[in-house]
């Protein structure tokens, strides 16, 4: 019985002290997740907005950061990159009455957390109401044809007033720009007779001026074309007479080189039988002869002296006495 007892009381030792162990080790694990769920890493380009009991206390930057247990909490992540939001097509009425579509793109920025996570309840929708009633009382001011044509005044307007209005919500809206322009059926068809009118009055323009630049090009290379001809006339021209000029020239060149050779000739012989000692019969002999050769010629006059003439008188007596 007594050792009975002593088993009872030893399982109930080992039971109370098996609990105890079980407690200890939940303590320590519920020690080490509130550790781990207090010990908060904000990563680059993001802000933690801190709260404790319900109340605005810190804005953490990057880095390392605890947090009382039960106490704070992070109530807000805050990213600090540039954002974009889309927007639908909103209607807008111009000044000249025409309904169109219009939507754009927001490029924003948030730099005060604080005053983003406490300024305005949601402040994308904040956003996207702001732009539709600013775009609506900058484009009813404006006309159809100004809409069209003042992109980037609307652009500007629009970025200026709605970095004043998002200012106290910790927002900075860096750009806007007008996605897509919409005007009415019957407008864009209107629009696009006159794109097709323009495009066919500047397509005959061009060719035109093509045209008009082809016969300027023409007219310049017949010109070119003429002036080369007289030129190769007036060259051919002035070569044919050089020609002529030198033949002439050759020509006459050669009748002199002629004569001086015949003179020539006629001295040698002169001084030749002036060499041999010729007395008057022959020297009257040799003048009979040249007489004879002129006689031979185109002259239809010849003069002869009168002692030659006696010496042919003499001559054709003897022959005839010889010939009886």
């Amino acid at each position: 019985m007594d050792r009975y007892m002593d088993t009872k009381i030893n399982i109930k030792q080992i039971l109370e002290g098996s609990i105890m162990n079980v407690a200890i080790l939940l303590i320590v694990v519920l020690l080490i997740v509130i550790i781990c769920t207090c010990v908060k890493i904000v990563p680059q380009a993001h802000a933690y907005v801190v709260e404790r009991l319900g109340a605005y206390k810190d804005t953490w930057s990057v880095g390392l950061h605890f947090k009382v247990p039960f106490l704070d909490r992070v109530s807000r992540r805050v990213n600090l990159k540039e954002q974009v939001a889309d927007f639908e097509p909103q209607p807008v009425i111009t000044r000249d009455n025409v309904t169109m579509q219009i939507d754009t793109i927001i490029f924003y920025q948030i730099t005060d957390p604080k005053l983003y996570a406490y300024g305005v309840e949601n402040p994308i929708v904040a956003i996207k109401n702001l732009t539709a009633t600013t775009l609506r009382n900058i484009v009813g001011d404006l006309e159809l044809d100004e809409t069209l044509t003042s992109r980037e005044t609307i652009n500007a307007r629009m970025r200026t007033e709605l970095d004043v209005a998002t200012d106290p919500w910790g927002i900075k809206v860096n750009r806007v720009e007008l996605k897509n322009i919409i005007p009415p059926r019957d407008i864009q068809e209107a629009m696009e007779k006159q794109m097709r009118a323009e495009r066919e009055k500047r397509e005959q323009i061009l060719r035109a001026e093509g045209e008009k630049k082809s016969a300027v090009l023409i007219a310049e290379g017949k010109k070119e074309a003429a002036i080369l001809n007289a030129e190769a006339d007036n060259r051919a021209a002035v070569l044919k007479a050089d020609a002529e000029k030198q033949k002439k020239i050759l020509e006459a060149e050669g009748e002199a080189a002629a004569i001086l050779k015949v003179q020539q000739a006629n001295a040698d012989g002169i001084r030749a039988i002036k060499e041999a000692g010729a007395d008057q019969s022959v020297l009257t002999i040799k003048s009979l002869e040249a007489f004879t050769a002129a006689a031979d010629g185109q002259a239809t006059k010849i003069i002869i002296p009168s002692d030659i003439q006696g010496l042919a008188g003499s001559i054709k007596a003897i022959t005839e006495v010889i010939k009886d």
